[in-house]
């Protein structure tokens, strides 16, 4: 049994208007149009829908039953229409995205803007060492995901993960050594603060092993050339964090925020606005965070005094 979904429409139609009069005004038909996909509907289904009286107009318990099916399939048809609809959108995107940021769900999200708004002409880029707050402040760049120190960067907050050092198993470090490090090159944020976490404390170090590649330097520090950087989600097996016991200083959370160039909000595109309006209502950016906007304070939790700063994994 196929349903005319244009039958669903007007059964839907005349409940909520209470009438076929006003359900066929709302549907730009005429009543006896109306009663007709009405009685159509009725001998599809084999019962009455409606009871009629001179005064009042209800649904049978049939109906009921059909009503919510109807309303689930009609809803169902609108999302399919919204998803493959293209939209008029048009113009250029520059999006830049820190390589450590690109997991799974970043570029189904992108090849999901790409296909809804065709007439986009989409630029990303991605790098280890991508300097996107200049590119962003310097209007390089429309949108970034900006790598930073939590709490030192202005926009929506879509993922927070504390910085760890991570060296393979069995690492020991010979006290009073030189450090030796596998990092990537300036201006790398996480390059930035574990320099200046060791300078801070006195700790000397050397650099054992550089690249541009976040999968270079797991390689180095499982290999054990050198301890690495690392935000917690990017540890693997055969990994472990080093810390106070080995003499390490801590390390803050880093923030991932969604920050835009200094264009006045009213003047940016809509194709930026699309684009940035889907990223900060991802599934995988935590709901608690994608309302934080100007984050720069003082940050007072520590992560074991506040869980909640630690957001899922894209």
């Amino acid at each position: 049994m196929n349903f005319d979904t244009g039958l669903l429409q007007a059964f839907v139609a005349v409940h909520q208007a209470n009438g076929f009069t006003r359900a066929a005004e709302q549907l730009h038909l005429t009543q006896s149009a109306v009663s007709h996909q009405i009685r159509r509907l009725e001998d599809m289904v084999g019962r009455p829908l409606f009871r009629r009286t001179t005064r009042r107009l209800s649904l049978t318990a049939d109906g009921e039953d059909l009503l919510r099916h109807a309303r689930r399939i009609l809803q169902a048809q609108d999302a399919l229409a919204q998803h493959f609809r293209c939209s008029p959108i048009e113009g250029t995107v520059r999006f830049g995205v820190p390589e450590s940021f690109m997991s799974d769900g970043l570029p189904r999200l992108l090849r999901q803007f790409s296909r809804s708004c065709p007439k986009v002409r989409l630029e990303v880029s991605v790098g280890l060492t991508l300097d996107v707050a200049t590119m962003v402040r310097e209007r390089d760049l429309d949108l970034a995901v900006v790598v930073s120190a939590a709490g030192t960067t202005e926009g929506t907050l879509l993922r927070r993960s504390p910085l760890v050092w991570a060296a393979a198993e069995g690492f020991e470090r010979t006290p009073g050594a030189s450090l030796p490090l596998a990092y990537s090159p300036l201006p790398c944020v996480c390059h930035q603060v574990g320099v200046a976490a060791l300078d801070a404390a006195g700790i000397a170090w050397h650099g054992a092993f550089s690249s541009h590649s976040l999968e270079d330097l797991r390689s180095a520090a499982l290999s054990g050339l050198g301890v690495a950087i690392f935000t917690s989600d990017n540890l693997r097996p055969g990994m472990v964090v080093l810390g106070e016991r080995e003499g390490l200083p801590a390390l803050p959370m880093l923030d991932f925020t969604l920050a835009y160039s200094d264009v006045h909000a009213l003047e940016r595109s809509f194709a930026v606005v699309e684009l940035g309006r889907l990223i900060e209502q991802a599934p995988w950016v935590s709901p608690a965070k994608r309302t934080v906007r100007a984050v720069r304070q003082k940050l007072t939790a520590s992560p074991s005094e506040n869980p909640d700063t630690l957001l899922p994994n894209t």
